[in-house]
C-alpha cells in the first residue's frame, strides 16, 4: 500500500511539474520561441519531467534550461548549439532531449546545486526613479537577492529613457535604455546621490572574479532576439562590478529573514537604509514576505527605511512601488507598471495601497 501510494504521489508530482512548464510556455515565454517549444514538449515527457524533478529549487523550467544553456556556452561542440545560438527551421526538441540524457548526470549536479539567480541589470532603468525619490539623505543599499551585486551599482550607470530624458553619465560604462508608456512622467532630479554602503544578501552569492560564476549568469539569459543585448549589458555591468572601489559591494550569504537585522543595525545614524529587491519576493512563501514587511516596520522604529520593490505578484506586469516605515507602519505606494525585464515602463499617479 505504502508503495503504491508513494507512486500516485509521484505522479501527482510529475502532473503537477508538468503544469508548471505549460504555464512557463504559455505565460512567460514571448521572447524565447525556443523556450516555449521546448517546454510545451517537456510538459508530455515523463522522462525528462522526471530529470527536472531533481531539482531542488525554483522555479524549475528555468534552472533546467539554464543548466543546459550553461554546458553548451562552456564550449563544448553539440548539435544542439544550433537551436541556442543560431536560428533553424528544425524542430529542436528530440535534439535537446537527446542532449539532457547524453549530460544526465552533470545537469542533475548543476539543477541540484545552483540557483536561479537571474542579474537583469536592465532593470536598474526601472528602479532608478524610484531611487531618485527616495530621499535626499546619504543611502545605505541593502539588495535582497542580490545574485552577483550588478543591482547595488546602478548609480554608475547612464539611463536613456528617450524624450530627451536621461540621467548620468552619458560616458557611462554601461548605458541603459527603458522605453516610457503612458502620459505621466517620473521626475528624474539631479541632485547627487551620495550612497554611503552596497551591501546584499543571497542565499548563494555570485562572484563577478570566478568565470564559472559569471558564465552561470550568462546561461540565465534566454536565447532569441534579445540575447546579444542583454548578454552584452552583463558584460559591462560585471566589469564595473569588477574595479576596486573605496566603498565596495558586500554580499552577504544567507537567509534575508535571517541575515537582514544585521545589515539594517550596520547602518550608521543620519543615513537611510534603502532596502530594496526586483522579482525577489515573488519566490518567498505568502507568510515569509509578511514577516520581511514586519521586521522593516520593526526596524522602522528606530531609523529611516525606505523599501523599493520591483514585483509581480499577480495582475498583468510587474509593479514598482516604494514603501516609507513609521510607527511601526508600513505605507506602499504604486509608482509604475513595468516589462520584466526592462523594455518599458508606464509611470502612474502615485497613490497609496
Amino acid at each position: 500500500m505504502a508503495q503504491l501510494d508513494h507512486v500516485a504521489l509521484s505522479e501527482l508530482a510529475l502532473r503537477h511539474l508538468a503544469a508548471q512548464f505549460r504555464h512557463f510556455a504559455e505565460q512567460e515565454c514571448d521572447s524565447s520561441p525556443l523556450y516555449r517549444r521546448l517546454s510545451l514538449g517537456i510538459a508530455e515527457d515523463p522522462q525528462l519531467l522526471a530529470l527536472a524533478a531533481q531539482a531542488q529549487n525554483t522555479p524549475i523550467p528555468n534552472l533546467l534550461f539554464a543548466a543546459v544553456h550553461f554546458l553548451l556556452l562552456a564550449g563544448a561542440t553539440y548539435p544542439l548549439t544550433e537551436f541556442f545560438f543560431h536560428t533553424s527551421e528544425r524542430d529542436p526538441y528530440p535534439v535537446f532531449r537527446d542532449f539532457c540524457f547524453q549530460r544526465r548526470g552533470v545537469i542533475e549536479k548543476i539543477i541540484r546545486t545552483r540557483l536561479v539567480q537571474t542579474n537583469e541589470v536592465r532593470r536598474c532603468a526601472l528602479l532608478l526613479p524610484a531611487f531618485l525619490q527616495a530621499t535626499r539623505e546619504p543611502l545605505a543599499l541593502i539588495e535582497i537577492g542580490a545574485s552577483a551585486g550588478l543591482n547595488l551599482w546602478w548609480d554608475q550607470y547612464g539611463y536613456d529613457y528617450g524624450e530627451t530624458m536621461q540621467w548620468g553619465d552619458e560616458d557611462a560604462p554601461l548605458m541603459l535604455r527603458s522605453t516610457l508608456r503612458g502620459d505621466i512622467r517620473p521626475l528624474l532630479n539631479d541632485h547627487t546621490i551620495r550612497i554611503v554602503s552596497r551591501v546584499g544578501i543571497d542565499l548563494n552569492p555570485l562572484d563577478v572574479h570566478n568565470l564559472e560564476d559569471v558564465l552561470w549568469l550568462s546561461a540565465l539569459i534566454w536565447p532569441g532576439v534579445l540575447y546579444s543585448a542583454r548578454a552584452e549589458q552583463l558584460e559591462k555591468a560585471v566589469a564595473v562590478a569588477q574595479r576596486e572601489r573605496r566603498i565596495p559591494a558586500t554580499l552577504i550569504k544567507g537567509d534575508a529573514l535571517e541575515r537582514l537585522p544585521e545589515a539594517l543595525t550596520a547602518v550608521p545614524n543620519g543615513v537611510t537604509a534603502c532596502v530594496f529587491h526586483s522579482f525577489t519576493l515573488n519566490q518567498f512563501p505568502p507568510m515569509a514576505r509578511q514577516h520581511f514587511w514586519a521586521l522593516l516596520a520593526d526596524y522602522g522604529k528606530m531609523r529611516p527605511i525606505v523599501e523599493i520593490s520591483l514585483e509581480w505578484l499577480g495582475g498583468d506586469s510587474p509593479l514598482l512601488g516604494m514603501s516609507a516605515f513609521a510607527g511601526g507602519a508600513r505605507i506602499e505606494t504604486v509608482l509604475a507598471a513595468c516589462h520584466p525585464h526592462g523594455e518599458w515602463i508606464e509611470w502612474k499617479k502615485a497613490k497609496p495601497r
